[in-house]
């Protein structure tokens, strides 16, 4: 029993250490509790003794991989990741899985830790793959493809998907096949493919109907739906999708955060604006699951482009732009629709400038925008090809001609159909 209670006094030790800010001596006693646990020093066959040896292995590998994630020292973290194979070579197989994916987390938090998360993941599915863990090493392969979509290496996550479809569907593991599947559809709208991202999403679902769906699980599921609707322009159809996501998300409390709560609410304000309902914003956001999140910089971007939306004001929504840069330009998804939203924005304050005249010059149109005149010129002449307006540019002078729109002769359809010859088939 002695060996025991020394791991566990270590482990007090080191938490105490840790409270009081002594990172150094909480990291030593935490790693001796790990040499402890494999040096052969704890050798009892009490079962009892045995699982509190695992707790405390357990233990000081989360501890040491959170303090390595405060430092931002992602090999340090890694070192952490491999030490825990022995512990998972003496411990159930699901445990197993849940550890790694929590150490594999503390990544996240770590900048620019990209080519060490890709190494250690590479190294722990060779090792799976020896030891016959199965189910880890498809886990992990999972894994490494949401770390290529995220670094938008398409090309080397379709292949691994492919591989592990395959094996999957041999194995009919329907709960990682939902997820491979889901991140199969990211992948095929991040390369532009929507007609394959629709497909996998499909059978994501067809997949997650057959088990029970966790809720992060089933609340990534209809993100991915929302997302695939707004591609469509059908905003109304996605924003019942990033509600549902939303609503799910936000009873999941911290994990829901984490998992994309405040994403889902960004996606529902910003169908509200591409509706032309940006007056909606703001009640949206006095909901009591949206209240939380009202005061946050993502929401008071998306509150700035609505405002800016629904002045019609391009220089208020360019400001907002800049503002929120990193808020606004970080999310695919937020970032395109917003480049379509400013597009149609900006054709609009042209509609209403030109509107009063038959000839005016195109410097007075861009200073009256706000905008560089080579911009507004390329701009007006793509809506002329576009027949939003009828007009011609005359760059000799510098002008734009609007003409009236051109009404259809009906005398001269008729005529045709009068006198086109019995058996003929007009054009």
């Amino acid at each position: 029993m002695a060996s025991s209670s020394t791991t566990s006094q270590l482990i007090e030790k080191a938490d105490v250490a840790l409270k009081a800010g002594q990172l150094k001596d909480a990291e030593k006693l935490y790693e001796q509790v790990l040499t402890t646990s494999s040096s052969g020093n704890v050798n009892t066959t009490d079962s009892s003794i045995q699982q509190q040896h695992l707790r405390d292995q357990e233990t000081a590998l989360v501890k040491l991989g959170e303090i390595y994630r405060d430092q931002g020292n992602a090999d340090a973290l890694s070192n952490v990741i491999t030490q825990s194979r022995a512990f998972m070579s003496s411990t159930a197989k699901a445990k197993t899985a849940k550890l790694i994916r929590t150490l594999l987390d503390f990544f996240s938090s770590i900048p620019d830790s990209y080519d060490v998360q890709k190494r250690t993941l590479t190294d722990n599915i060779a090792w799976a793959k020896t030891e016959k863990r199965i189910f880890l090493k498809h886990s992990l392969e999972t894994r490494l493809v949401g770390l290529q979509l995220e670094t938008q290496q398409y090309r080397p996550a379709l292949t691994l998907i492919d591989r592990l479809l395959t094996e999957l569907k041999r194995l009919d593991d329907k709960m990682i096949l939902t997820e491979v599947h889901l991140l199969e559809s990211r992948v095929y709208r991040g390369i532009g493919n929507m007609a394959k991202a629709k497909a996998a999403l499909t059978s994501s679902r067809t997949a997650a109907n057959s088990i029970y769906c966790p809720p992060l699980l089933q609340a990534a599921l209809d993100l991915q739906s929302g997302i695939l609707h707004a591609e469509d322009k059908d905003y109304t159809t996605a924003y019942s999708y990033f509600y549902e996501a939303f609503e799910n998300l936000s009873a999941q409390g911290e994990e829901g955060l984490r998992g994309g709560a405040l994403g889902a609410l960004k996606y529902m304000l910003l169908c509200k604006v591409m509706l032309n309902l940006p007056e909606d914003v703001n009640s949206l956001l006095t909901i009591k699951l949206a209240a939380k999140y009202a005061q946050m910089r993502d929401v008071e971007s998306m509150r700035a482009i609505a405002r800016a939306h629904q002045e019609r004001n391009l220089s208020d929504f360019e400001k907002a732009l800049r503002d929120y840069r990193d808020e606004l330009s970080s999310d695919s998804t937020i970032r395109s629709h917003l480049a379509s939203l400013y597009d149609n924005l900006l054709e609009q304050n042209l509609l209403r400038i030109i509107e009063p005249y038959s000839v005016v010059e195109i410097a007075h149109v861009a200073e009256l925008v706000g905008q560089e005149r080579q911009g507004v010129e390329s701009k007006l002449s793509q809506m002329i090809l576009d027949k939003v307006f009828y007009g011609v540019l005359d760059q000799g002078r510098g002008c734009l001609l609007v003409f009236d729109e051109p009404e259809a002769d009906v005398r001269l359809f008729v005529s045709s159909v009068l006198f086109t010859p019995r058996g003929c088939v007009l054009p």
